[in-house]
Formats: C-alpha cells, sequence, structure tokens
C-alpha cells in the first residue's frame, strides 16, 4: 500500500512494504526518484537493517550462535504498519516477530518518519531496543535519483573541498583492504560509468557532510546526511540513476572474524536504548 504526503511543494509517495520511498515529485510534476525499471534495478529506496551490505559467507556469530543473514537485512522486505499521519508526515514502525527472530535473534522497533519542510524531505530513523541484552546493528538508506539527461551531464559536488579516500568491493560483496582516491575538482566530481566499474564506492569517512547533484552545471539535488558517518555511491551501468547512500555501517571487510559486535562500524545499543538517525534531500532545482 503507498502513502501519500504533501505541502504544496513537494508530493512523495512511501509503500508500507519496506517503508520505501519510490516517489518524489515537486509541483511541475518532475520526479526524483528512480522508478524501479527490472531491466536494471527494480527498487527505489530501500531501508537497509538490521545490517548495510554483506556478510562474510552471509553469516554472523553472536553469543557463540551462527545466523544467516542476508543483503542489507530484511527490512526492505518486511511488511511495516503506519503508526501515524498527516497531510506532511508519515511514521512507519516494524517490530521483531517469529520470522525476524531466526535470523536477528533481538527484540527491537524500528520507526522511519517522512516529513515535507518546504523544499525538503526528512527522512529520520529510531531504533528501539527491547532485548535483555546488547543488539548489534547497522542502519542505512539507498535512494536512488533518476537523472533524465545523459549520465555524463551530471556532477556532484561535495560541501568542502577534499581528497576522499574510498573503498571496492570484492567479487564476494565485501571490502577490500585497497583504497583509492576520488577524482574531485574543487569539490566536485563529474559522473561517468567507469567509476563503478567494480561496484560501489564505499567512503567510511568524509570531511563533507552533504553533497548535490547537479544537472549541466545546475544544482538539481541536495542531500545532507550529517548525521550518518559512511556513505556510498552506486549505480549500475548504462543505468540513468545515481544512489547515494547515507550509512552507519558497512559491509564485512575481507577479514572480519565474523563476530558481529566486533563488526567495523556497527552500532551496540544497550538494552533499553534508543538510536536516532537521519538524513534529507532538498529538491533545489525547481522551475
Amino acid at each position: 500500500m503507498n502513502v501519500t504526503i504533501s505541502n504544496g511543494v513537494l508530493i512523495a509517495s512511501i509503500n508500507t512494504l519496506g517503508a520505501e520511498l519510490n516517489s518524489l515529485k515537486d509541483n511541475s510534476g518532475r520526479e526524483y526518484i528512480w522508478q524501479g525499471d527490472p531491466k536494471f534495478w527494480g527498487k527505489h529506496s530501500p531501508v537497509l537493517f538490521p545490517i548495510v551490505g554483506t556478510l562474510k559467507k552471509n553469516t554472523y556469530t553472536f553469543n557463540e550462535n551462527t545466523y544467516n543473514l542476508s543483503r542489507h537485512g530484511f527490512a526492505r522486505e518486511r511488511e511495516f504498519v503506519v503508526k501515524s499521519q498527516t497531510d506532511k508526515s508519515v511514521v512507519f514502525s516494524l517490530s521483531a516477530d517469529d520470522k525476524s527472530r531466526e535470523v536477528f535473534p533481538f527484540e527491537f522497533e524500528l520507526e522511519i518518519s517522512y516529513t515535507l519542510e518546504a523544499q525538503t524531505l526528512r527522512i529520520d530513523y529510531s531504533v528501539s531496543n527491547l532485548s535483555d541484552t546488547t543488539m548489534p546493528f547497522s542502519i542505512g538508506a539507498h535512494p536512488a535519483f533518476a537523472l533524465s539527461e545523459d549520465f555524463d551531464s551530471y556532477s556532484l559536488k561535495f560541501e568542502h573541498p577534499e581528497s576522499p579516500e574510498y573503498y571496492l568491493l570484492d567479487d564476494n560483496g565485501l571490502i577490500s583492504e585497497m583504497k583509492n582516491v576520488l577524482p574531485l575538482n574543487d569539490g566536485e566530481l563529474l559522473l561517468n560509468y567507469e567509476l563503478f566499474e567494480n561496484d560501489a564506492l564505499i567512503f567510511k569517512k568524509l570531511k563533507s557532510k552533504s553533497l548535490s547533484i547537479h544537472e549541466n552545471g545546475n544544482p538539481l539535488i541536495e542531500i545532507d546526511y550529517s548525521r550518518f558517518p559512511n556513505l556510498g555511491l552506486w549505480t549500475k551501468q548504462e543505468a540513468p540513476f545515481l544512489c547515494i547512500e547515507p550509512w552507519q555501517g558497512f559491509a564485512d571487510t575481507i577479514g572480519h572474524n565474523g563476530h558481529i559486535i566486533e563488526k567495523e562500524g556497527i552500532i551496540n545499543l544497550d538494552q533499553g536504548k534508543l538510536y536516532e538517525t537521519g538524513f534529507s534531500i532538498k529538491i533545489i532545482g525547481q522551475k
């Protein structure tokens, strides 16, 4: 079921399946979210929980027990409950059940809220640990932005001029040990498909806390990820979209020992505690 919110400037549509944003339009009707053509990639903006990326052999160990958990976790495949709704905002909720406990043995509530404020869509995440033990998890976003012009008509402008290091994934979806430097010119990256020949670019640390997509030199969208420490950039070859992915955590590194509480980037949330984060999408290219 799709839930629609609007503030007269933007209209957003979110599916209760995965609490996934599947449309964001301005009042001219322009669509900013990739519409999920399965020829390239059939999703729009999946929520990544309780892991981000791939585990080594798709397994992890907790308290000497081993669990299987597929890439990016299960939240994107689960039906959320609409907890509250207004014209301009909606809150979705997902709680532990027998199916989730088979792969993630913790009691939790994940709330995701979408709020429209002027030209901005704010997405907030709240994770409650309702277990009687520490709960290890990661959370991330995976929004794909629709690019209506040729791919090389676009560039990314980082908040600060920097020379950010990024990591690539190996054939098993794990983070390799080799680092590369993104070729920025005064904080700007000209897009081309060669950048993504080896899948996603993973940034463990960036000085910039926001970046913008420019179309033919003009600013189009700004993504503020200041509440997330990590970031992924990804597209498919020849696909007319770009994913800008704020993350807390990332795939296993090649040398990880499998113990999830020791996983790089993991959040170990104490019993009864609440973790909150979020990001925003600002439409700055309205005509």
